[in-house]
């Protein structure tokens, strides 16, 4: 059986984990420069396709974490590379902000709401009666339709607002199609990162806040998981789900503890 000895890579969600209300958690970024320190990969994943991770790790910066943008991995970054493999050059109309944008352009994907091959929605704060209107005219023309992630909610400082899976909610309503969604829990995202960093499944750990979407799509990707219990997720809960996690901890922090032969 793995143990965290085995562990030569690891993917990290970033909010409830290393960082919450703004704030880094303890022993996050003591873990980041160990991982530095020890030549170990690692990515900092995150649902939010708002940000490029240029604007992700500036604000992880204003928060007292030190993350060098090419290590963050956001559902933007794994829509536009789940469609550049599906469609090379292929066209998209967008639902979103420049994290999205920026992504699917690097990616060599066409902007357009003439016949595109797909409509992809994503978060924004902008969401508006004509650009879903637009959505679902195409959709229902015979555009596939994308999600960057099923979130239905996000937080913000005023109590929270309508995310992506809100607003495809509604896009389904209208046409009868379900978007196929990349972004957590779907462990295609966990996949990308992984040919991101060249990292193997069978050697990398996941360590998330939440069972139904970090430690669900860690366990379909063949990984080796870790829940903390520094987010919006309790012990109790966890009898809840048919699954469990490989390791339960308090916080990130308790990875800087030395492995213990005999873990399980």
């Amino acid at each position: 059986m793995r143990t965290r000895a085995d562990i030569k890579s690891w993917l990290t969600d970033m909010d409830g984990v290393l960082v919450r209300e703004n704030t880094a958690l303890p022993g996050a970024q003591e873990v980041i420069e160990k991982w530095q320190r020890e030549g170990t990969e690692f990515l900092v994943l995150t649902n939010n396709s708002i940000f490029t991770p240029r604007d992700l790790a500036a604000r992880l910066r204003s928060s007292g974490l030190d993350v060098p943008e090419e290590r963050i991995w956001t559902s933007a970054l794994a829509t536009a590379k789940f469609l550049q493999d599906q469609e090379p050059g292929g066209s998209v109309h967008v639902i979103g902000e420049a994290g999205l944008f920026t992504a699917l352009h690097e990616a060599g994907l066409i902007m357009t709401d003439r016949n595109p091959d797909y409509v992809v929605v994503g978060e924004t704060r902008t969401y508006s009666f004509e650009s879903v209107t637009t959505a679902i005219r195409l959709i229902a023309s015979g555009a596939r339709f994308i999600a960057t992630n099923p979130d239905a909610t996000g937080p913000t400082d005023q109590g929270i607002v309508p995310a992506t899976g809100a607003i495809t909610a509604l896009i389904t309503k209208a046409t009868g199609r379900e978007p196929y969604v990349v972004g957590k829990p779907n462990p295609m995202m966990f996949r990308s990162a992984l040919n991101k960093i060249g990292a193997h499944s069978e050697e990398t750990g996941m360590v998330g806040d939440r069972m139904d979407t970090d430690v669900v799509a860690g366990i379909e990707a063949g990984l080796h998981t870790v829940l903390v219990l520094t987010g919006i997720m309790g012990v109790d809960e966890i009898e809840k789900y048919p699954f469990r996690p490989t390791e339960v901890l308090s916080g990130i922090h308790e990875l800087l503890d030395p492995v213990v032969e005999d873990e399980q």
